[in-house]
């Protein structure tokens, strides 16, 4: 560091140095500013000249610097810098820790170097002014995304399902080992509460099939639809019509599955009363062991779906079931569902999966095909609402190698980052916790 200091100070010295030119008639310009700074385009890095670097003044060393980080892998070795000056300067050079370099304007210079300094001395070589210039590029990669174990998991979780349900700001865990059922609670994932038993639900609940709109709990069995606000107490609300399961809680209602005989039909939960929707599938319709979802279509439209699932006969599904709500065609505020073909490579069926919409796409995790052969760690990927689905760069995205394949999973999204909750195995049930997030969410 001294030696680069006395460089830099002996460079200084030399630049004042000079004979004044009596002989010219122009008065030669004491301004020593740079007015802007950029690298000139190459094709082998794209957005090299698209960066945006911000001349700040100072009293002393003035700074340049880009606010937005070039993108990652952005190789700065060989580049060639773009210098615009207030005046016409009689000298100007780089300044890096091993050597000085006089700028001719064609210049192609290494700035992974640090410090770089930028010297600019006047027209009439009175003034010098100096800026440090810090070049930023990213230095994680935007799409990969990072997987870490957050919780172990409880002991004695032999032959248990588990459900984790969003509710007050924290995780509520519903977990069932068939004869008993113990409620945790978490406000990160990282730590969770002692077991409490929860009262008031039947016997036999199938803790898979419960629903939460972030403040309520629903579950359904027969002509009765619970309700809690705590998770450990449950209310009873009688409803005339059987109902088969809980399905979703959307746009702002919790819905059901329904049946009279041998026709399914739709209805939603609200204010303590269950009203029918009039939506009737015609085909074959999953009553346990499907994934839902929430979100937005590229127009804006607010979308609902229903994957995948085992029918009433015990058949494996791969259907996809679209429900939304349609101002149009008239009349006005329908309800409108629909069974669009799903497809995922080399599966007939799909069941105990879970799907999330993140970063504008859908990411389908775990699962068993119609032979309960079990998918694999891969994530699955679809950019278009579901109707096709490839495996995701395991290079760019993938669990640890710790997670084991397996279904009946629980996804969450919270904020920007992902959750996957417990599941079970051929042999084992999990009640780990996993948080993965896309390092460039936070960036958009």
């Amino acid at each position: 560091m001294r030696k680069f200091l006395y460089i830099l100070t002996c460079f200084f010295a030399l630049l004042l140095i000079g004979c004044d030119n009596s002989g010219s008639t122009t008065v030669p310009s004491s301004v020593a500013r740079l007015s802007a700074f950029s690298f000139a385009k190459a094709d082998s890095m794209p957005g090299l000249a698209q960066a945006v670097f911000t001349v700040e003044e100072r009293l002393d060393t003035g700074l340049v610097w880009n606010k937005d980080s070039m993108l990652y892998g952005t190789d700065l070795h060989r580049v060639v810098p773009r210098f615009v000056f207030a005046a016409t300067p009689s000298a100007s050079s780089l300044i890096f820790p091993d050597t000085v370099c006089l700028l001719t304007g064609y210049d192609t210079l290494d700035f992974t170097k640090s410090p770089i300094y930028l010297s600019i001395r006047s027209a009439d070589k009175k003034n010098i002014k100096v800026y440090e210039i810090r070049p930023s590029v990213h230095q994680v990669d935007p799409d990969l995304y990072t997987w870490e174990k957050i919780f172990d998991g409880f002991d004695n979780q032999e032959e248990t399902e588990q459900r984790v349900l969003e509710q007050n700001g924290d995780f509520v865990m519903m977990v069932s080992n068939g004869f008993e059922l113990s409620v945790y609670r978490s406000e990160e994932g990282e730590e969770w509460s002692t077991p409490i038993a929860p009262t008031g639900l039947p016997a036999g609940t199938k803790v898979r099939q419960m629903i939460s709109d972030g403040q309520t709990l629903y579950y359904a069995q027969d002509h009765t639809i619970y309700t809690s606000d705590d998770a450990v107490t449950w209310t009873p609300n009688v409803v005339a019509e059987e109902v088969v399961t809980m399905l979703l809680y959307w746009n702002g209602l919790a819905w059901v599955l329904t049946q009279k005989e041998d026709q399914y039909e739709l209805g939603y939960f609200h204010n303590g009363e269950l009203t029918l929707s009039g939506l009737k599938p015609q085909g074959e319709f999953p009553i346990s062991d499907f994934a839902t979802l929430c979100f937005y279509s590229p127009s804006g439209r607010e979308r609902a779906m229903i994957i995948g699932g085992f029918a009433e006969n015990g058949k494996s599904l791969s259907t996809k079931w679209h429900l939304e709500y349609s101002e149009h065609p008239q009349p006005k505020g329908q309800y409108r569902l629909e069974e669009f073909s799903i497809d995922r490579p080399k599966v007939s069926g799909m069941t105990g999966m879970s799907v999330v919409w993140y970063d504008n796409q859908m990411l389908l995790f775990g699962g068993v095909d119609d032979q309960m052969t079990y998918f694999g760690r891969d994530i699955l990927v679809s950019t278009n609402e579901g109707m096709t689905w490839t495996k995701a760069d395991t290079l760019k995205n993938q669990l640890p190698e710790v997670y084991q394949a397996r279904q009946k999973q629980t996804a969450i999204v919270r904020g920007n980052d992902i959750y996957l909750f417990g599941g079970q195995d051929q042999t084992s049930s999990y009640s780990d916790v996993y948080r993965g997030r896309l390092n460039s969410i936070d960036w958009k």
